[in-house]
């Protein structure tokens, strides 16, 4: 299966994954480029989904779909589901809530599309008020190999670091990281995301550290996840 990022708005990524002559659009708001796309690369878009249910990721749902004659898949059935067969590829989808309480995350050979869960850099705001259920998410994705390739619903890579180094100032792999960063093609690893996203760190040495000195509670996991999510 292979996948395409296209850039739409100020900083919102949507992709195409597509095997053969199908393909599947989540976040699909770079209509034009991805209709360009599908045509150039002699693609049927079968379906149209979404990580979520914010406008500046269904909004382009309607043009899409008319256009190409995409079936519209509700994202939330397919996480009760579990999974989206593309013509006999599996595309797990599983429930990933915190910034909202509908949120999704799709995974297939070694690569997440995230949404606005975890994005390059730093993680989303938690618009659903469930801290707690937003933790279960972030180590349900963190568990997995640290090769595992991110794809996320927003370019803010360069914003993230700057925060990254207020709160961790000493932390050597920043630089590295941002060296890898390519705005044509925003992705990185759970593993480098362990290296420099304070928001998945809240457990290291560094930044429980970090926090004490801050005088915020750090007792527990919960505490030090609520106080990771307080900084900014």
């Amino acid at each position: 299966m292979s996948i395409q990022q296209f850039r739409y708005a100020a900083d919102n990524l949507g992709y195409l994954l597509y095997k053969d002559r199908t393909a599947v659009a989540i976040d699909g708001g770079a209509v034009d480029a991805m209709v360009a796309f599908c045509r150039d690369k002699g693609l049927v878009l079968k379906y149209a989904t979404n990580t979520h249910s914010h406008g500046d990721h269904t909004g382009g749902n309607a043009t899409l779909t008319a256009r190409t004659g995409a079936v519209l898949l509700d994202h939330r059935k397919l996480a009760a589901d579990g999974y989206l067969d593309l013509d006999g590829a599996r595309i797990d989808v599983w429930a990933t809530p915190g910034h909202t309480a509908d949120s999704v995350t799709f995974h297939w050979n070694g690569s997440l599309i995230t949404g606005d869960t975890l994005f390059n850099g730093t993680v989303g705001n938690c618009f659903s008020g469930d801290l707690r259920a937003f933790l279960a998410s972030i180590k349900k994705l963190m568990i997995l190999p640290p090769q595992t390739r991110v794809y996320a619903g927003h370019d803010y890579v360069e914003e993230s670091m700057r925060i990254a180094r207020i709160i961790e100032p000493d932390n050597a792999a920043i630089a590295a990281y941002l060296a890898k960063y390519d705005p044509g093609l925003v992705r990185s690893t759970l593993a480098d995301e362990a290296a420099v996203n304070p928001y998945v760190r809240f457990n290291t040495d560094a930044l429980i550290d970090r926090m004490t000195r801050m005088k915020l509670p750090v007792a527990t996991e919960m505490e030090r996840w609520e106080s990771v999510m307080s900084l900014e």
